[in-house]
């Protein structure tokens, strides 16, 4: 019996008889080591529970001007979960209840006290502590993964209604913990077919792994996400789906950034052959007509045609050399520059088209000025392009531009938007292509030079686009790039 752990005992009784006698109890039960103490003051019994100074502790109703209940609720907030049973005189169902509701582990009656009924108590009070600690500490270490995933975790209802929501998830949506618990899943999918996937995968009660999807946050920024939902079979009466929304705009960005410079790079090694192949043979068409322009037998005819041929080679000679420029590095004077001057300078070189059109202009800008390592010149060019093409998009007298400068805590985003036309789905892959352009007299380059500044600037751009509805352009820089 000499192995048999220790367990502390406190007897909280303002009657030291009644000590005495449940002691004597305690002391007869066979094979175990006790240390039992006697406590009969009302603070100083708080004191030590709230210092887990003992592994059980009895406690009287009746405490002079205090009751079992009162310390029970005052040292319930602290949860230390070492278990505390409730002794009374007599019977009482009502006391009974409201000790169990106030965290008693167990209620006993002192004149039916004995022995055995102490050891079953105590035995059954230790385990149960034991069984409620080692659950908690399970809940703790599960909540912490809960908490803590850099993924955004969620638990759902039938309907996809958040119930629960993990830190990640505020910050993928950019909403409070609160709100977001008023909303469902689909109130963030604007992507209508993708809504439609998942309101059918969802439908089918098969758990779904690594769909990839577009969510869009309350800040209006886009983020792709793989989602993945499982159907929580522990809870029979309430149909639950635990949901994990792992964020993949980087990579994505990085693979569109990649093929882009993939593409560009097969581009450029194209033009520089195509230039290499024209301007030879259009060297020799342009020498051939200064001969021919020389000659005194010419007829006005022919001197008027001459001319048309040699405005047409300047010409083509022209479009080669501003491929040609378009293939070369872009070189940069970076220095501390707002985007709010900048954003301005562009508006006013495009503000004739605007008043023309009579577009409503609208900026909202911050207080501070957004300073970022620029090269003026070339992002107020990027930026240019940007309006040009959205003021073209827009019909006109009905008009709408918007241009915004937020703040995150890592990057400025500017956002200009129109009411236009709209730009197909199919084609805003392709839309910082070089040649790729809707316009009926466009080249195709302004978008695919905008591209390359904005990448040159470590910074990002991004097309939202419904059709009838308008154009939203979002680009990035980082505070300190």
């Amino acid at each position: 019996m000499l192995n048999a752990p220790e367990i502390r005992i406190a007897i909280i009784d303002d009657d030291e008889d009644d000590y005495s006698i449940i002691a004597d109890y305690i002391n007869d039960i066979e094979g175990s080591n006790f240390i039992i103490e006697w406590c009969n003051d009302y603070d100083q019994a708080i004191r030590k529970i709230r210092e887990r100074s003992y592994d059980i502790y009895f406690v009287d109703y009746r405490l002079g001007k205090h009751t079992g209940l009162e310390l029970l609720k005052e040292v319930n907030s602290h949860e230390s979960g070492d278990p505390i049973v409730l002794l009374t005189g007599k019977g009482n169902k009502d006391i009974d209840v409201k000790a169990m509701e106030g965290g008693a582990t167990d209620y006993l009656v002192k004149s039916e006290l004995n022995t055995e009924k102490l050891e079953r108590c105590i035995r059954y009070s230790l385990d149960r502590a034991t069984n409620l600690k080692e659950l908690k500490a399970r809940e703790n270490k599960y909540r912490n993964l809960f908490e803590n995933s850099r993924d955004a975790i969620f638990i759902a209802d039938q309907h996809l209604e958040f119930k629960e929501v993990n830190h990640a998830a505020t910050l993928l949506f950019s909403s409070s913990r609160g709100n977001l618990l008023n909303n469902t899943l689909y109130d963030f999918i604007k992507n209508k077919s993708q809504q439609k996937q998942v309101v059918e995968l969802f439908q089918e009660k098969n758990n779904v792994r690594n769909l990839e999807i577009e969510i869009e946050s309350k800040k209006h920024e886009m983020k792709s996400c793989l989602l993945s939902l499982t159907f929580l079979e522990a809870y029979p009466d309430e149909k639950l789906v635990h949901g994990i929304l792992h964020d993949i705009t980087s990579i994505k960005k990085a693979e569109l950034a990649n093929l882009h410079s993939q593409k560009l790079a097969a581009n450029e090694r194209l033009i520089q052959i195509l230039a290499h192949e024209i301007r030879n043979p259009l060297n020799n068409i342009s020498l051939s007509l200064e001969q021919l322009s020389t000659q005194s037998e010419m007829t006005e005819d022919s001197q008027y045609l001459i001319g048309i041929m040699q405005r047409n080679s300047t010409r083509i000679n022209k479009i080669i050399k501003e491929l040609l420029d378009q293939t070369k590095p872009i070189e940069l004077d970076f220095q501390n520059h707002s985007l709010q001057e900048m954003l301005d300078e562009s508006i006013s070189m495009t503000s004739d088209r605007i008043n023309l059109q009579q577009i409503n202009l609208k900026k909202s800008y911050p207080d501070v000025p957004a300073e970022i390592k620029a090269d003026k010149s070339k992002l107020i060019i990027a930026f240019n392009n940007i309006l040009v093409n959205a003021v073209e998009a827009i019909e006109n007298g009905n008009g709408e531009l918007a241009i915004s400068i937020t703040a995150t805590p890592d990057n400025y985003l500017v956002s200009i938007k129109d009411n236009g036309k709209g730009i197909p789905e199919q084609y805003l892959t392709k839309l910082f292509e070089p040649f790729f352009t809707l316009k009926q007299k466009g080249v195709g380059l302004g978008l695919s030079a905008t591209y390359s500044i904005v990448q040159s600037h470590q910074g990002n751009i991004q097309v939202n686009s419904q059709l009838n509805k308008g154009t939203t352009f979002l680009i990035s820089f980082g505070k300190n790039n």
